[in-house]
């Protein structure tokens, strides 16, 4: 999501590495990267342009304090630390500030209408947002009122049955006779909320800008959402601000961001129509749909991860007094391959794994934007599903004959059994000296408490090289300079003959 931009600001931040002060040179050097960036990714001309000139004005204007105050403690800051936090609040600014509202008249039945282009995701998006509604404690009644695109009303009743959802349609009727009648019929069916799938084009026109206005006039939506794209980057921006011009929106839905590396629209669409930008579609399944945090996502661009997203997809899945119990049971090392076959089906239901590592602060700048391979859980649950209650319970009983019996039953080599043993074993003892040392609770923003994902150092120790060590491991891992490897090499043996020595 969003590289594109990410490495702009990464090259940006490396440009500051041994500097002692913000110049007007190397301020200059950093933004090039940051333009460059910020164009190819398909931002608005006119939003980079005012972006560069904000951030260079802020930054030849302060003054920079290299050391800090943060909770009675001195902290040291560099001139890259302080232009980074400079880019950062300036990108919250130009897609904040949040609203996330849905608003909820006072009239039996409210109205939510879903416009935009054709395949831009609005029948997926309708599902989303009932399923986000129904969380809210709302009754949403979805209303198919696309009669030209083949498949498009069944398309929609498949999902509402699906999220057990009523849906509405007709036959013989357009789209604004339907929407009307569809009030009507939420409020003697108990529904108080409807929200209307409307139809799109290929591109604006005005046939079926007159088709939404008419909906609009007839049912006076207290909400208007324009569903839009963000792979179609600058046309993103050019839809919205006819639908602007035609419409009263009252925010966007941008969908797909997950599967572009430029994601400009996301940059661009707030600052250009004034209008918010309200949640995000991001994967497959209909409860993917984030409230938008622009605080989270200008944390991820810049590589510091989003621990509070990830903080709130874990909550909305999982118990948090289980959690604290497995948490605490497993610092002890009474740690099984049936917790860990528990952590993998809790990882999986928090959405695509690739989404939620980007969420852990650096992961892209610790693997270069590499991707992490779904299928490697898959794998793994494979094999810990082919074992018996009791060799879950107690690994250490599996040896030859059983790692053959579940190679088999799993599609493995008896040597992936073995690897995959001698690393949850390494794990284990890692998680106990974690629990004797105390060292969980001193890791801040909670992430360490996510069962299997202390640090992220407990998925990578299962799954092998597929992943990052994200616990903070050697520099080695990530080195492809054989001199480099050999300097840490002699680092880490000299700190351990001063600690033995010490002891």
């Amino acid at each position: 999501m969003l590289e594109i931009i990410s490495n702009g600001f990464n090259k940006a931040r490396d440009r500051f590495k041994g500097r002692l002060e913000l110049t007007e040179s190397n301020i200059e050097d950093a933004l090039k990267d940051i333009r460059f960036s910020l164009l190819e990714a398909d931002v608005n001309l006119t939003v980079a342009r005012d972006f560069i000139s904000r951030v260079k004005e802020k930054a030849l204007g302060d003054i920079v304090e290299t050391r800090v105050s943060h909770k009675g403690k001195k902290l040291k800051v560099s001139p890259g630390d302080h232009f980074i936090n400079i880019c950062n609040e300036e990108l919250i600014s130009l897609m904040g500030p949040v609203d996330t509202d849905i608003t909820i008249s006072s009239r039996p039945v409210s109205a939510i209408m879903l416009v935009g282009l054709q395949g831009c995701g609005k029948t997926t998006t309708a599902g989303k947002l009932a399923s986000y509604l129904v969380k809210q404690k709302k009754k949403p009644m979805l209303v198919a009122a696309d009669i030209y695109r083949p498949a498009a009303v069944e398309q929609l009743h498949v999902i509402g049955k699906s999220l057990d959802i009523p849906v509405f349609s007709e036959k013989e009727a357009t789209p604004p006779v339907i929407c009307k009648r569809a009030l009507r019929h939420a409020h003697t069916a108990g529904c108080n909320v409807v929200i209307f799938d409307t139809a799109g084009r290929l591109a604006v026109d005005d046939d079926l800008m007159n088709e939404l206005e008419t909906i609009e006039n007839n049912t006076h939506p207290e909400n208007t959402f324009l569903v839009c794209d963000a792979m179609i980057g600058q046309d993103a921006v050019k839809t919205a601000e006819e639908f602007s011009r035609r419409l009263d929106i009252s925010g966007f839905i941008l969908t797909k961001l997950d599967g572009d590396a430029r994601g400009g629209a996301a940059l661009s669409i707030k600052e250009i129509t004034g209008k918010p930008i309200k949640f995000l579609g991001t994967g497959e399944s209909f409860d993917r749909l984030e409230e938008f945090r622009p605080e989270g996502l200008a944390s991820r661009i810049l590589g510091f991860g989003d621990v509070v997203g990830l903080m709130q997809d874990f909550e909305e899945i999982v118990d948090e007094q289980k959690a604290e119990e497995d948490a605490a049971r497993m610092l002890k090392g009474q740690f099984t391959l049936l917790d860990f076959l528990e952590q993998i089906q809790t990882i999986k239901k928090m959405g695509p794994l690739q989404d939620v590592f980007e969420k852990l602060p650096f992961f892209s700048q610790m693997t270069g934007n590499a991707s992490v391979d779904e299928k490697e859980l898959v794998k793994v649950e494979a094999v810990i599903n082919s074992m018996t209650p009791e060799e879950r319970m107690r690994p250490d009983i599996i040896q030859e004959s059983r790692k053959k019996r579940i190679a088999r039953g799993s599609g493995r080599a008896p040597k992936d059994i073995s690897d995959l043993l001698k690393r949850f074993k390494k794990m284990r003892d890692m998680m106990k000296n974690m629990g004797r040392s105390g060292l969980l609770s001193k890791i801040t923003g909670g992430i360490s408490q996510i069962p299997g994902m202390s640090g992220g150092a407990g998925m990578n120790g299962l799954l092998g090289n597929s992943m990052p060590d994200m616990g903070g491991g050697p520099v080695k891992h990530f080195s492809t300079d054989k001199k480099k490897k050999q300097k840490v090499k002699r680092k880490l043996a000299r700190k351990a003959r001063k600690k033995g020595k010490k002891k």
